[in-house]
C-alpha cells in the first residue's frame, strides 16, 4: 500500500512540476508562446497517462478521473473530454476470493446461505463485483424471492480506499498554496467532498437504505419499480437484491421485438428524471443504460403478455401496471443506488428557475437563477456570460438530437472554446450535489436520444417548466391572497384604535397641552385610511392581474373590486368639513 501512495504522489508531483514550469516560469522570462502552444498537448497527455494510471490501480482512481471529467468548472476540456469515457476498467476478482469474503461478512458458508450461487460474475467494478445466485428454501419461503443478484465488495478496498484518500488530500494541501489554483478552487474541499460522495458507495447498508427511500418517493407510481433488497443476506460488504433483469433500456431491438415503442419510453424516462429532481428532490446520479432495466408486466386480463423480462412482485407498484398505446405494459426498474443526489430545498427552488429560463429561452434568466443557486460568487461579472447564453439559445435552443447533428461541427467547436473560456474565467464551483444533477441530466440526455435520434429534449422540458410557472402564479396569488387579507383586518381595526386613542385622551387617561389635537388626529384618521385604501387597491389589483390568466372570472372580479378603494383613495377627505383648519 505504502508503495501505492508514493505511485500517486509521484503522478501528481511531475505533473504539478510540468505545470509550475510551463504556466509560471517562462511566462515570467518572456516565453508565453511556448507556453501556449504546447498547453493543449500537455494537457492530452496528462489525461491519458491519468487514464493509463487508474486503469492500472483501479480502485478510487477510476472514480477520480470520472469525477475530473465532470468538473468543467475546474479543469480544461482537454482533460474531461479525454476522462469522460473512463470506466471500470478492471479484471473480477478471482471466485475462491470472493467466497472468503462474502463468508467472513455473513458469518456461514456460501452453500448455506445461497441454495445456488454462480462463481462468473454478472459485472465487474473497481469497487466490487456482482454474482447471480438463489436464496435458500428457507429465505426464498420468507421473503417471497428466488433469483438475486450478490453485490460483493472487492477484498482489501477499504485499505485501498483509505490510501487513496490520503494521497489526494496530499495533493489537495499541494494546490492550496498555488496561487493560480486557490484562486479559483477550493481543492481541499473538492477532495473532501469526494471522499464523503466515495465512502458511501462502498456502504453497501447505505445503498440498501437508498433503495428503499427510492422506492417510498415512486410508491404507487407504475412507471418505476426498485428490487427489494433482502436484508438477512446484506451487510456493510455484501448487498443482496432482487434480481430484476430484463431489457436494458438501450436494448433498441428488444424493445421494439416487445411491441415497446422506443420513443414512447424517451419521453416516460424524460418525465420519471425530471420528476426526481424537482419533485422529489432525490434522484437516481448514475441513470446510465446499465442501470435502468425495461420491465414487461402482465396485462389487466392477466394473460402474462410480458413473458421476457417479467419480475414478480419487484418493488412499490408491482400490481400496477403502466399502458403504452398498442403495446405491452411496461415499467422502469433501476438498480445500483450507490451515487444518489439529494436537491436541497433553496437549490430546488433555484433549479424550478432554472428549468423556466431554459425553456423559455432566457439568457439573462438563466444568469439569474444560475445565481440563485448559489454557484456565482456575487462579485462575479457575468455580462460575458449573459452574452454567451444568449448566442447559445439563439443559435441552438430548441434543436433536437438530429438537427444538431446537421449543425457543422467547426461551429460546435468554435462555440465551446469561446464559452468555455467565459465558464472558466468566472469566480465560481459548483457544489456536488449540482454536479450529480448536471451528470443525470447529461446521461438521461443521452439515453432519450439514444431510443430516438430525433428526441428534443425540450419538448420535455416545456411542459414541465410551464406547470412549474402556473405552480408559482399560484403561490404569488395566494402570498397577495394572504396580504390582501391582512391589510383589511388593519383596515378593520385601524378606526376603533384610533377612537380608543381618542377617548382615552378626553378621558383624561393622556395628558395633552394641544386644543388642536382632536382636528390633527382626524386628519391623521383621514390619511390612514386614504393609505389603507390605496394598499388594498394595489393588492386586488395585483391579486387579479395574476390569476386572470388562470381563473379569468375570479380575477376580473378582484380587478373591477379594485375600483372603490381607488376611488376613496383618490377622494376621501377633498371635502372640508366644518372647522377644518
Amino acid at each position: 500500500m505504502r508503495a501505492r501512495y508514493r505511485r500517486i504522489l509521484r503522478f501528481a508531483a511531475r505533473f504539478l512540476a510540468q505545470t509550475w514550469w510551463f504556466e509560471l516560469v517562462l511566462p515570467r522570462i518572456g516565453l508565453t508562446r511556448i507556453a501556449v502552444r504546447t498547453r493543449n498537448k500537455r494537457m492530452k497527455r496528462f489525461a491519458r497517462a491519468f487514464h493509463g494510471l487508474a486503469v492500472d490501480l483501479g480502485g478510487l482512481m477510476i472514480k477520480v478521473g470520472q469525477f475530473m471529467s465532470s468538473r468543467l468548472d475546474v479543469l480544461p476540456p482537454e482533460i474531461t473530454k479525454e476522462l469522460e469515457g473512463l470506466q471500470d476498467e478492471v479484471p473480477a476478482v478471482p471466485f475462491d476470493r470472493i467466497r472468503s469474503a462474502a463468508e467472513a461478512e455473513l458469518g456461514m458458508p456460501l452453500d448455506r446461505a445461497y441454495s445456488w450461487f454462480d462463481e462468473t460474475p454478472v459485472a465487474a467494478a473497481s469497487l466490487g463485483q456482482a454474482h447471480r445466485a438463489r436464496l435458500s428454501a428457507l429465505d426464498a419461503s420468507e421473503t417471497g424471492l428466488d433469483a438475486v443478484v450478490v453485490k460483493v465488495q472487492r477484498p482489501g478496498i477499504q485499505q485501498i480506499v483509505d490510501v487513496d484518500l490520503a494521497a489526494l488530500r496530499k495533493v489537495g494541501g499541494w494546490l492550496s498554496r498555488i496561487r493560480l489554483v486557490y484562486t479559483r478552487v477550493n481543492a481541499p474541499a473538492l477532495v473532501e467532498e469526494f471522499a464523503v460522495t466515495s465512502l458511501e458507495e462502498i456502504d453497501y447498508v447505505h445503498e440498501a437504505a437508498n433503495a428503499e427511500r427510492f422506492a417510498r418517493d415512486f410508491e404507487g407510481d407504475p412507471r418505476v419499480a426498485v428490487p427489494e433488497v433482502v436484508w438477512e443476506r446484506s451487510t456493510g460488504r455484501v448487498l443482496t437484491l432482487q434480481d430484476v433483469t430484463a431489457i436494458k433500456i438501450n436494448d433498441y431491438d428488444g424493445l421494439r421485438a416487445a411491441g415497446i415503442d422506443p420513443d414512447e419510453v424517451a419521453r416516460e424516462f424524460a418525465s420519471v428524471m425530471f420528476d426526481q429532481l424537482f419533485d422529489h428532490g432525490f434522484f437516481h446520479a448514475d441513470p446510465h443504460p446499465g442501470n435502468v432495466f425495461v420491465t414487461l408486466m402482465p396485462d389487466a386480463s392477466g394473460s402474462g403478455a410480458g413473458g421476457t423480462g417479467t419480475v414478480a412482485g419487484s418493488g412499490p407498484g408491482a400490481d400496477a401496471s403502466a399502458s403504452v398505446p398498442s403495446s405491452p405494459a411496461w415499467r422502469f426498474t433501476f438498480i445500483d443506488f450507490g451515487m444518489m443526489g439529494e436537491v436541497p430545498a433553496g437549490l430546488r427552488r433555484g433549479m424550478r428557475q432554472l428549468l423556466i429560463a431554459v425553456a423559455s429561452r432566457d439568457g439573462r434568466g438563466l444568469v439569474d437563477a444560475i445565481r440563485e443557486v448559489g454557484v456565482l460568487l456575487p462579485s462575479a461579472d457575468t455580462g460575458e456570460l449573459e452574452r454567451a447564453m444568449t448566442a447559445l439559445f439563439a443559435r441552438f435552443g430548441g434543436m433536437g438530437f438530429a438537427e444538431l447533428q446537421e449543425v457543422d461541427p467547426r461551429e460546435f467547436r468554435d462555440f465551446a472554446i469561446q464559452f468555455g473560456d467565459v465558464v472558466r474565467s468566472l469566480p465560481f464551483q459548483l457544489p456536488e450535489n449540482f454536479l450529480l444533477i448536471i451528470r443525470a441530466s447529461s446521461l438521461t440526455s443521452g439515453v432519450c436520444s439514444g431510443l430516438n435520434p430525433a428526441f428534443n429534449l425540450w419538448d420535455s422540458v416545456e411542459p414541465y417548466a410551464a406547470q412549474l410557472l402556473r405552480d408559482e402564479r399560484g403561490n404569488i396569488a395566494q402570498a397577495v391572497g394572504k396580504e390582501i387579507a391582512s391589510i383589511a383586518g388593519l383596515a378593520v381595526r385601524l378606526p376603533r384604535r384610533l377612537d380608543e386613542l381618542v377617548t382615552r385622551v378626553q378621558d383624561g387617561e393622556i395628558s395633552v397641552d394641544t386644543p388642536r389635537l382632536d382636528r390633527r388626529v382626524a386628519r391623521l384618521e383621514r390619511m390612514v385610511r386614504r393609505v389603507v385604501s390605496a394598499v388594498l387597491f394595489a393588492g386586488l389589483f395585483i391579486g387579479g392581474a395574476v390569476l386572470r390568466p388562470e381563473d379569468p372570472v375570479f380575477g376580473t372580479v378582484l380587478m373591477a373590486g379594485s375600483v372603490l378603494p381607488l376611488l376613496h383613495a383618490l377622494f376621501a377627505g377633498m371635502r372640508r368639513g366644518p372647522g377644518a383648519g
